[in-house]
């Protein structure tokens, strides 16, 4: 392993120890719901959100853990809800996620519309556990309406229903960039936003931040778009082509493999351009983005 990867695998794994201190315990009558939500963020994941948030906060200066962790784990929580609601009959229909049994297939379709009903709520309780730090009040209360706003009508849930409205048709490309910027990008926004918020950073800096997750996002799923074609399945742990055989419009279907790579890293060196503004050390946060959009599985 590379030194990144080995510094990549110690943060994430410090990154899963904040998730965990705010997953319930799984007591009280109602203790199923409790047992699929500890089984929807357990079954794995990068854990890049929470990840990138922490990276923005500390480059912004921010020192205060007991405010940024709440955050952090609510991120996760919230992106968790969306992929178990993803995976229900209603939507993808999907009996698997990263090798396990998916939650609504674990626990009954009922339960699975509960627990992610649940995790979307109990996120926002975590959330406000943030005003318990000695971060000021006013940048927590900031920080919770972008974290609403980018995962709801005007963010991730929004590009989730134009996705749903058009599967299985061959979009514009306006519309699929809409579908990216706000099913894809909105919650890496809200990492890089957030981050940036609670650290303390100023209006203009809050903007950039916005922008370089915006950009990251759609290049982030325009490098899915191309391992869809030309990925190791054993790597991207699931089959090649499935956007094709779905009929699925993608970035790849409209322009081609070659323009795709280039659009991949014009909208990565954009992030970094931005990156470039601020003064707190960024080399580890440089390197994940270039990972994430370079990445092969």
């Amino acid at each position: 392993m590379s030194d990144f990867e080995n510094m990549l695998a110690q943060k994430v794994k410090s990154v899963e120890a904040v998730i965990e201190k705010y997953l319930p315990e799984e007591t009280g009558y109602q203790k199923t719901v409790f047992q699929a939500m500890n089984y929807s963020v357990k079954a794995g994941g990068k854990r890049i959100r929470p990840l990138l948030m922490q990276e923005v906060y500390h480059l912004c200066g921010g020192e205060d853990e007991e405010t940024v962790a709440p955050f952090m784990a609510a991120l996760e929580l919230i992106h968790t809800y969306s992929l178990v609601h993803d995976d229900l009959p209603a939507m993808d229909n999907d009996d698997y996620r990263r090798g396990k049994l998916t939650t609504h297939k674990k626990f009954g379709e009922d339960m699975g519309i509960l627990a992610g009903d649940a995790l979307l709520n109990y996120a926002y309780e975590t959330a406000f556990q943030a005003f318990d730090g000695d971060t000021p009040a006013e940048r927590v209360a900031e920080a919770l309406r972008v974290l609403g706003n980018k995962a709801g009508i005007y963010g991730m849930v929004g590009g989730q229903v134009v996705d749903v409205e058009n599967n299985g048709k061959f979009v514009e490309e306006d519309i699929l960039l809409f579908v990216y910027e706000k099913k894809t990008s909105a919650l890496l926004e809200t990492a890089f936003m957030v981050g940036g918020i609670l650290a303390g950073a100023t209006r203009e800096e809050v903007t950039k931040l916005e922008v370089m997750g915006r950009n990251l996002g759609i290049a982030f799923q325009i490098q899915d778009d191309i391992l869809d074609v030309v990925g190791d399945e054993e790597k991207i742990g699931k089959p090649v082509h499935s956007d094709e055989k779905n009929e699925k419009s993608t970035y790849v279907a409209i322009h081609g493999i070659r323009e795709s790579r280039q659009k991949v890293k014009e909208y990565t060196e954009e992030s970094m351009e931005y990156l470039d503004t601020f003064k707190g050390d960024s080399r580890f946060l440089r390197e994940l983005m270039l990972w994430l959009t370079k990445r092969d599985k």
